[in-house]
């Protein structure tokens, strides 16, 4: 039996879209921070989480310029690593996950934290948090970690796409980077909701200009 479905990328993209700015709020973004807040929607299937965004009106802007000027991607997951379309990216940036390095064990257990955690040590360690793009999308504690070594060390990410997701921790950390005293340029979804996809198709829509096919030109 056969079905009637859209079967064209570019239409089914179109349509998908349309249906977002039909039934989400979008009034409040800038035109920049909008386009990715649409793909964050779209990853979710959820207009309401328009709601619970909370943003630094530049933060598309300072994402963008970093990226322009070859700033790395900081990941505190492999899921969110690898969801990046590297390909996408306008100087084929450096996407870092040290998740699986060897290293942080040892690192954790002498300091009685995560291994994201200490993975986010070792970016500060290694000279990499500084004006890079973070983009956390499942570990609560990373962005906590986050907060806390840019308040020891004066680190400055260019931008925190900060959006874990789960009951312990994941709202907390994020109230925390909208509360900090630190000025970063912060995207994050409020509450328990989150996660890598949400995370992925934030980056990818910063990192592309070209909504459609998600695409820098």
């Amino acid at each position: 039996m056969a079905h009637e479905y859209v079967n064209n990328g570019s239409d089914i993209y179109r349509e998908s879209f349309r249906i977002i700015r039909s039934e989400a709020n979008l009034d409040r973004f800038p035109t920049d921070v909008e386009g990715v807040v649409v793909r964050m929607i779209h990853a979710a299937a959820d207009p309401a989480i328009a709601d619970d965004i909370a943003f630094t009106p530049a933060v598309v802007t300072a994402a963008r310029k970093a990226l322009g000027d070859g700033a790395p991607i900081l990941c505190d997951s492999s899921m969110t690593a690898t969801g990046i379309i590297r390909s996408r990216l306008p100087r084929d940036n450096e996407t870092i996950c040290y998740i699986k390095d060897p290293r942080l064990a040892d690192i954790a257990q002498a300091k009685n934290m995560t291994k994201t955690c200490a993975a986010v040590d070792l970016w500060a360690e290694e000279g990499k948090l500084d004006g890079a793009i973070v983009a956390i999308g499942n570990a609560p504690t990373a962005l906590f970690r986050v907060l806390e070594v840019c308040e020891e060390t004066g680190a400055r990410p260019a931008a925190v796409v900060g959006i874990p997701v789960g009951f312990v921790g994941a709202a907390e950390s994020k109230q925390a980077l909208v509360d900090s005293k630190l000025a970063l340029e912060y995207l994050t979804l409020l509450g328990r909701r989150g996660g890598s996809a949400i995370a992925v198709a934030a980056v990818n829509a910063i990192a592309s200009t070209d909504e459609l096919t998600n695409s820098h030109r």
